[in-house]
């Protein structure tokens, strides 16, 4: 049986001793060290861009014919332990280890990061409790190593990348949060070819800070307008500027980079956490949307002022909103709504929110919904997009959040 003091020690220890290892070592490094206090065969799986496959870690590189695992999501127990976050147990697989074998979600606060699989004797609170330990351990070794490990970038990625998409990746914060009584999802798409698409949040007292942009075009100069419009926006809002003044920076700079050749239309808004109060500016972008108690979606109003980049110096109007609890908003692009079938029928907005119902009706959680959104987007577009999607969906007081994580 697993001793739960003897595996805290152990993760300490191993806690210390990942601090100059490099992400390549990290899986013998788990195992050797969970192996003598009853946590066996330990193996951990990231996830790719796109939620599709799980991918096994084993620290040779994906070309030294590793032979490691790919797991589907859709399809395997490990990808619905993913989905689901949850941990699942079942018996294993042959009479090698006695136990059973455990999946179990590897999280960093809500964003999925993959799964780990394990064998362990008992099926009690304090094994669960152990092997969330170790999922938990897991997660932080991988955020501390991934930023600067090329293996981990690959082992995500199921497609060449653009160089336009590899700027916007290392530009958005991650895809999923929650705290502050707020939980946050956002996607885009297509992962390895976007554009001109990028989103962005952050927590500052007690504010949280919400944009969605869409720059001209769908190539390394609409990044390169995307970068610049994100980089501004964070500067002016770190600097003390309001939504008006903010959105007036990144006109500048644009305007100073591109002259007038450029622009990004977009969404900047401020919720306050306490109050549920909503501020917010449109510059010539799709509406929010509101869905509330999770069946009733409406268009948030504002007028629109001119896109950033094309100095038609038309006022900017404050608008203001107030949530309830559980309310979702939803910031988007139009190539969600504008992908079109082989007959030319458009996604559309009607189909968007009813999806988003639909979901929340069935109680996945916002992450989930988000990844089988993309995935109905693309099936409706046979698999290619003409024009990047991206989705950004903030939850106040999210009822749920508590259940976000193993």
């Amino acid at each position: 049986m697993i001793d739960p003091v003897k595996v805290s020690s152990t993760l300490s220890h191993l806690m210390l001793a990942s601090h100059v290892a490099a992400f390549d070592e990290l899986p013998r490094m788990v195992a050797a060290r969970l192996e003598p206090v009853g946590v066996h065969d330990v193996a951990f799986f990231i996830v790719d861009l796109q939620g599709t496959v799980l991918r096994e870690v084993t620290g040779q590189g994906i070309d030294a014919g590793e032979g490691g695992e790919t797991l589907a999501v859709d399809a395997t127990v490990a990808g619905r332990a993913f989905q689901r976050v949850e941990l699942i147990a079942e018996p294993t697989p042959s009479m090698e280890r006695e136990g059973r074998r455990w999946w179990v979600p590897i999280t960093d606060g809500v964003e999925r990061l993959g799964v780990l699989r394990t064998v362990a004797d008992g099926d009690d609170d304090a094994t669960r409790d152990a092997l969330r330990a170790v999922a938990s351990m897991v997660a932080l070794l991988l955020l501390s190593k991934r930023d600067f490990s090329d293996s981990y970038a690959r082992l995500i990625r199921s497609a060449p990348m653009s160089v336009a998409a590899e700027m916007q990746w290392h530009l958005t914060p991650p895809s999923a949060f929650a705290g502050r009584r707020t939980t946050i999802a956002a996607v885009s798409e297509p992962a390895y070819e976007v554009g001109g698409d990028a989103f962005d949040y952050a927590v500052s007292d007690d504010v949280l800070h919400l944009s969605m942009f869409d720059a001209m075009g769908h190539d390394a100069r609409a990044g390169l307008t995307a970068n610049m419009a994100v980089a501004t926006c964070r500067n002016a809002r770190r600097q003390g500027a309001d939504l008006v003044q903010t959105s007036q920076a990144v006109e500048d700079a644009l305007i100073e980079q591109f002259d007038t050749s450029r622009y990004v239309t977009g969404i900047l808004a401020d919720l306050d956490i306490n109050t549920g109060r909503l501020t917010w500016i449109n510059r010539g972008h799709p509406l929010p949307v509101l869905l509330r108690a999770g069946r009733w979606p409406r268009e948030l109003q504002c007028p629109p002022a001119g896109p950033m980049g094309v100095a038609l110096n038309l006022p900017v109007t404050v608008c203001h909103e107030q949530l309830q609890a559980a309310d979702r908003l939803i910031l988007y692009t139009d190539g969600v709504v504008e992908a079109r079938d082989r007959s030319g029928n458009e996604f559309g907005l009607k189909r968007f929110t009813d999806f988003l119902v639909r979901h929340h009706a069935d109680h996945l959680t916002v992450h989930e919904t988000l990844r089988r959104l993309t995935h109905a987007v693309l099936d409706h577009h046979d698999g290619h997009l003409d024009d990047d999607a991206s989705v950004l969906l903030a939850e106040w007081r999210d009822p749920d959040q508590d259940d976000l994580t193993p």
